[in-house]
């Protein structure tokens, strides 16, 4: 990665964000940083988790973080729209004055649409920014996003790439499941956006999959689970890390699985299952209503086969509470 040689430091308090930039040339500044030309062949790939790049972040920061959280959290829509993002801003303000970095993607995105605060994208680029100087691996996947929707840069795809890609290198999970997905292919179409390196996109998405990203594990899954032929064992792999994208978040995957068993597929061996199948829609409905919804407990309430599933008395919200807590 370049080095920027803006002297505004490690910019954390978007006051200081704004002052300190002020010091900088244009060139300077992370987001027109040097970048690597986006390799959709390159030969290897070598997994990183973003947890190890990462700052700390304090139990007095992650308070603020979570008391924002909990006034945007989704279910407060589900009836009429009680979501406080102006409280929000300024509790995500004070935790990214306190090292939150994810409170601090979360301003950003604030500023970005212009929720609880006056728009203003230029603002939300600065505090991506100030997080790219301390090295956060999701602030550069963020600015490949910026780049490709011209949200205050100048658009340009194919930075946009070179951002997600080392962001990839980096250790963002976001980023590989991204591009993990556009390489496992078996052939180049770059007008769709795919390329054929199959190995390296496997890698990615294994990678983005072993931190617990949901959309990885999903696009991994669906990767190994519709290739023909391959043995029983290979399938319940599939089916496993399908499942764990549930868990981790995905309602793509739980509603695939529900589709699945309603049928006889290599993937559920065969076997019709429509009580499974009513469970997942049901979390399907779930984590679409809360993207931000995680189900850690999901064996306990909808193991996989061969295991018999436990009672549930229908309620959907038994059985989310149950997915989040514990038996039903």
């Amino acid at each position: 990665m370049a080095t920027v040689t803006c002297n505004a430091g490690i910019l954390l308090s978007l006051a200081a964000m704004l002052i300190g930039a002020a010091g900088c040339t244009l060139s300077s500044l992370p987001r027109n940083m040097n970048l690597k030309a986006f390799d959709p062949h390159r030969a290897d790939f070598t997994c990183k988790y973003e947890a190890d790049a990462n700052p700390p972040i304090t139990a007095e920061a992650d308070a603020l973080f979570q008391e924002g959280m909990a006034v945007t959290r989704y279910e407060r829509s589900w009836t009429e729209d009680k979501r406080d993002y102006a409280k929000a801003a300024v509790l995500w303000k004070k935790a990214a004055d306190l090292g939150h970095w994810k409170a601090a993607l979360n301003l950003a995105g604030l500023y970005e649409q212009g929720l609880g605060v006056e728009q203003d994208t230029e603002k939300a680029v600065l505090i991506v920014e100030g997080l790219m100087k301390q090295g956060v691996p999701a602030a550069f996947d963020k600015m490949g996003t910026y780049h490709q929707r011209s949200i205050g840069v100048k658009g340009d795809t194919s930075r946009a790439y070179g951002f997600w890609q080392l962001a990839a290198d980096m250790g963002s999970a976001d980023a590989q499941a991204f591009l993990g997905e556009k390489l496992d292919a078996t052939y180049d179409n770059p007008s769709q956006g795919f390329w054929g390196n199959e190995k390296v996109g496997l890698k990615m998405l294994e990678c983005s999959y072993a931190q617990a990203n949901g959309d990885g594990a999903f696009k991994l899954g669906m990767s190994l689970g519709l290739m023909p032929g391959q043995a029983a064992s290979y399938y319940a792999r599939a089916l496993n890390i399908l499942h764990d994208a549930v868990k981790f978040g995905s309602s793509q995957s739980a509603g695939y699985l529900s589709a699945t068993f309603r049928d006889a597929e290599p993937l559920n061996a065969y076997t019709i299952d429509t009580a499974r199948a009513d469970r997942y829609r049901e979390l399907r409905a779930a984590l679409e209503r809360n993207p931000d919804l995680r189900l850690p407990n999901l064996d306990k309430v909808l193991p996989l086969p061969p295991a018999e599933l436990p009672m549930w008395d229908g309620d959907p919200q038994t059985l989310i509470d149950a997915a989040k807590r514990g038996p039903m």
